[in-house]
């Protein structure tokens, strides 16, 4: 009698007591594929193919997929995971990106977006009367300006951001919100201004609060970021504030990239979504920064 997929399959004796009153044929409709995958190898192959292709994969969901345990999906993600092919997060995967390739503006912006609206509302309710706020560029950052903008009752914020994309969602805003556009050289990828000549505005200011975001916060390896040039405006920023929160989807958490910003030590607060790792974020709390998942 034929085994599909090993735990979950059809046992020498009948069916599983789950299929008792189902037609046998019933175990191989629908994900039938998968589930005939002739070796671990194979699973994992058309595993990793399904996450590059739906660029997020829950463990409960690869389970039904394929017919394995959750045990045996966890197995496949850590061999996958150890091969680089993919990155772990709570709850399931994500594909890995190459080393160094960052993913144009509008591409990042259906990742975790959801996660990104919680995150922007969550910072835009740290903005008070009168604050001088910087806010970076990216996803995330943009999600915040749009939450801080909808804050009618905020009067007197000024706002300094190097993101073309985070000026333009604050715009309904003004006069409530003054914004500043630090100025320097476009940066297509991201819609951002760097250097020459973007740090000039950051050299004279002292802000209230920065708004970062990132591409990865490991416990030890601090925050860190994809592309050199942004790096240098980050560092800045960081330089020329009194209150520093870093804003990274669950992604981000436990990556480590190109170019650290900081130490955790440096940052006052970090918020994040709820597919990020409890385990890693417990490991941030005991390097004494303080983090939020927004939900």
């Amino acid at each position: 009698m034929l085994r599909l997929g090993g735990e979950r399959g059809v046992s020498e004796n009948g069916p599983a007591r789950e299929d008792v009153g189902k037609p046998a044929a019933a175990a191989i409709t629908g994900d039938a594929l998968e589930q005939l995958a002739s070796s671990p190898n194979e699973r994992r192959e058309r595993m990793l193919a399904l996450i590059n292709e739906r660029e997020f994969a829950r463990v409960g969901d690869l389970s039904d997929r394929f017919g394995i345990s959750e045990v045996t999906v966890r197995n496949d993600l850590a061999a996958l995971a150890e091969r680089g092919q993919i990155q772990r997060i709570h709850g399931g995967a994500i594909p890995r990106a190459a080393l160094g390739q960052e993913r144009p503006f509008e591409e990042s912006e259906t990742s975790f977006a959801v996660e990104k609206l919680a995150i922007g509302r969550a910072a835009a309710e740290l903005v008070r009367d009168g604050e001088s706020v910087i806010i970076d560029v990216g996803t995330t950052a943009v999600a915040t300006a749009r939450a801080l903008a909808a804050r009618t009752e905020l009067r007197d914020v000024v706002v300094f951001t190097n993101g073309l994309k985070t000026a333009l969602e604050l715009e309904s805003a003004v006069p409530r919100i003054a914004i500043v556009v630090l100025g320097g050289t476009l940066r297509p990828l991201q819609h951002s201004l760097v250097d020459p000549l973007a740090t000039h505005i950051l050299d004279r200011i002292s802000a209230s609060t920065l708004l970062l975001g990132c591409n990865g916060v490991h416990p030890t390896s601090g925050v860190t970021n994809i592309n050199l040039p942004e790096a240098e405006i980050k560092r800045h920023m960081l330089r020329v504030a009194r209150r520093r929160i870093v804003l990274a989807d669950g992604s981000k958490i436990g990556r480590i990239e190109l170019a650290q910003l900081c130490g955790i030590d440096q940052i006052d607060m970090i918020i994040t979504g709820e597919s990020a790792d409890p385990s890693i974020l417990d490991s941030l709390r005991e390097h004494g920064c303080e983090v939020w998942v927004a939900r």
